[in-house]
């Protein structure tokens, strides 16, 4: 309502009763607004500035406790059962590796022969039981089964190499490879480790942080790897040392062996992230 209009209702020959009636609302509106405005700024005025900073504090601690105990609530969720049938058949394989290599120096090759047979049939196992059963499968069996694996090969061809069955290069070339995939792996544990990095929770098998998953050229080594040691153990039993099929086994594997190096260097998808990070390349 303008000046004109006022002019208009004056001259109209209205009464004041009426123009009242009509600017009261408006006044009461503004001096609620004054008054709310004059509250705010001594409210304001009142709070001194050591107040504001112990406010500020305390909202920073509040937000920080939030974000740890949302930290420690995501631990527990990644957390995961590892006493499953197939995680113990690899504990298996690698308490049996020592003593498979007591028996290969005693020159107890029979006895060597049906321990690696047991092993074998337990790497089968238990990756026939964790594709079946979901409940039995872990992260910490994507990663225990290959280093039980290279574990077992590796202390079987130091412990035929010393006793003479197996040539020493193809015995270097099989113990390298597998020292720079653990140690690759190793890299990738403690990559994938969210803060704070301490060794309580990097050898926490409960913590799963990373997947890994193996090429189908490195599980085809592995096999050929078992064969010809399994080949060389029966060699002495049954008199055939040396035999051709034995050394043809060998060149196959040094081959397969360093194909499924390059394997891992090639493929995309040999281990992923398990806490909201992509999947990238290396080896397992």
């Amino acid at each position: 309502m303008n000046c004109f209009t006022i002019l208009r209702f004056k001259h109209c020959a209205l009464n004041k009763s009426l123009i009242e009636h009509c600017f009261i609302p408006y006044i009461s509106t503004c001096q609620a607004r004054f008054y709310v405005a004059e509250s705010e700024n001594r409210y304001r005025q009142r709070i001194s500035p050591r107040e504001r900073t112990q406010k500020k504090a305390l909202r920073i601690r509040l937000v920080q406790n939030f974000k740890h105990t949302k930290r420690k609530v995501e631990e527990i969720i990644e957390r995961e059962n590892i006493w499953t049938i197939p995680n113990l058949l690899c504990l298996g394989r690698i308490v049996t590796s020592p003593f498979l290599s007591y028996l290969i120096l005693s020159q107890d090759y029979q006895i060597a022969l049906w321990l690696l047979a047991f092993a074998g049939l337990s790497d089968l196992a238990d990756g026939w039981i964790a594709r079946t059963w979901t409940s039995q499968a872990s992260k910490l069996g994507s990663l225990l089964d290959p280093v039980a694996d290279k574990l077992l090969v590796g202390t079987l061809f130091l412990s035929l190499a010393w006793v003479g069955l197996i040539p020493v290069p193809l015995t270097c070339l099989v113990v390298t490879r597998d020292v720079v995939l653990v140690t690759a792996a190793s890299y990738i544990r403690y990559h994938s480790l969210p803060p704070p990095k301490t060794l309580a929770r990097y050898f926490d098998p409960t913590h799963a942080t990373v997947q890994l998953a193996p090429t189908l050229t490195s599980k085809l080594n592995t096999g050929i790897q078992l064969s010809l040691v399994a080949g060389t153990l029966a060699a002495p039993i049954y008199h055939f040392v040396d035999h051709p099929i034995l050394q043809c086994l060998c060149y196959i594997t040094a081959f397969t062996t360093i194909a499924g190096g390059v394997s891992y260097l090639l493929s995309k998808d040999t281990y992923k992230f398990l806490r909201k990070k992509t999947s990238t390349r290396t080896s397992s």
